[in-house]
């Protein structure tokens, strides 16, 4: 299983060089065919912001919420900046505007729970103060997974948007009947989730968490049902596992996910995208969500993080100097 894994990685790394040059020109895709470079750059996000009530949005609405942002990017420069120019210097990367599915204009991908937030146990999000940057600089273990450059909410399952870094490749092996996987491959850290797809009429004999160990990103199995490929993820590592900012999972967590591609046989159209999670240990319901995401006009390029790169020691070591100063001061 290790190799076959191996030789699908190899695989879609040489595939990813095919499509730079494949870009130049429409090629024939099968409605089937997932491969390509894609983004869910949007102004929309996982969850419904404050400035909107319902999931629709009028025109009008839409255009007063996207018009103080347009000059950073699709975000607010926040006047209260403890990180030095950060916030007001980087580039943030939230595509055109406030999302368009099914001719509507969205607020959050989440359409269920209809308030579009997600519906933590009671004491379960304050307890992980989710959102925030931890206080706690003396352990390695205290800082969020996406800062030490193990996760990536483009990978992960559900795949995410964020403030920067919404590219998102996938390449595709084998064919329908056979069988083959698709490599989900996010712009941001390093990660590459694999997608075992079973040929047609077949589907999964057991849950996805007996298949392999634990892991980060969990063990994603998929079926075809029509042009739908549909991926059922289970197995990930126990604990909590950061998604993004606005989501954790535990290893008691399924995450059900529907890719469509649109479009004609030689234009690449879009991939619309659903998503359940269920995770009783956290919510109190089931999370359900609509993504859609177009071509990109870009390439991904190296992102190159990885966990100590620079930021953690230079946290640890700053930790460890507090340490020795109080130390200092207790003699």
């Amino acid at each position: 299983m290790v190799g076959t894994f191996r030789r699908a990685i190899l695989g879609g790394m040489a595939g990813a060089a095919a499509l730079t040059t494949a870009q130049a020109a429409p090629r024939i895709v099968a409605a089937s065919d997932l491969s390509g470079v894609w983004t869910n750059a949007w102004y929309t996000k996982l969850e419904r912001p404050a400035a909107f009530k319902d999931l629709v949005v009028t025109p009008t609405e839409a255009a007063a919420y996207e018009a103080p942002r347009l000059a950073h990017g699709g975000e607010l420069i926040d006047s209260v900046d403890d990180t030095l120019g950060q916030n007001a210097a980087e580039f943030p990367d939230n595509g055109p505007g406030l999302a368009r599915i099914h001719g509507d204009l969205r607020s959050s991908w989440i359409v269920d729970p209809p308030d579009g937030k997600v519906p933590w146990r009671p004491g379960t999000k304050a307890a992980q103060d989710l959102g925030h940057p931890s206080k706690d600089y003396a352990n390695p273990e205290a800082r969020d997974t996406e800062e030490r450059c193990l996760t990536n909410p483009g990978t992960a399952a559900p795949i995410l948007n964020d403030h920067d870094a919404n590219l998102v490749q996938f390449v595709q092996t084998g064919d329908r009947r056979k069988g083959g996987f698709l490599a989900i491959y996010g712009e941001k850290n390093h990660q590459v989730r694999i997608v075992t797809i079973l040929p047609d009429g077949a589907k999964p004999a057991t849950d996805a968490r007996s298949i392999g160990v634990a892991d980060w990103l969990g063990t994603s199995v998929g079926h075809w049902e029509g042009p739908t490929l549909v991926v059922d993820t289970a197995g990930f590592r126990p604990g909590l596992t950061m998604v993004n900012r606005a989501l954790l999972v535990s290893d008691q967590a399924r995450v059900h996910e529907r890719f469509t591609r649109t479009g004609s046989p030689t234009e690449p159209g879009e991939i619309a995208y659903g998503f359940e999670v269920i995770d009783e240990s956290l919510f109190t319901r089931p999370i359900r969500g609509e993504m859609i995401f177009r071509p990109a006009k870009a390439q991904i390029f190296e992102y190159a993080c990885h966990e100590g790169n620079y930021g953690l020691p230079n946290i640890l070591s700053g930790a460890r100097r507090i340490e020795r100063d109080a130390a200092k001061s207790e003699k």
